[in-house]
């Protein structure tokens, strides 16, 4: 599987996701872009989309892009927080639903 992760989260959370294929969106030069564009770009490329943005949610309509997004909930984005909750995202990628948030941590 594919995964990218947003530009709000530490990059070096990607070493942490060995099973799997990771990316950042500074990777892919996409660093700026709006969340409707980036999650239209990503949805071509990537399977799922990894962020702690808690308001992507409710600025765009998920079910129309072709990617699962799951949100990263800890008690702040720095990495010792976001590291915790690596376990938990393991288990959740293979399983997480296109068009859909699945929400982890807190």
């Amino acid at each position: 599987m594919r995964v990218l992760l947003d530009e709000c989260v530490d990059s070096r959370l990607a070493a942490s996701l060995g099973a799997f294929e990771v990316l950042t969106v500074a990777d892919q030069g996409w660093v700026g872009i709006s969340n409707g564009q980036l999650l239209s770009l990503a949805a071509a490329e990537f399977d799922v989309f990894v962020t702690v943005d808690r308001n992507l949610p409710f600025q765009q309509h998920l079910p129309k892009f072709d990617i699962a997004v799951i949100l990263l909930r800890a008690r702040t984005n720095r990495f010792a927080d976001l590291v915790a909750l690596v376990p938990e995202l393991v288990s959740v990628i293979p399983n997480a639903k296109t068009g859909e948030v699945t929400p982890i941590g807190l």
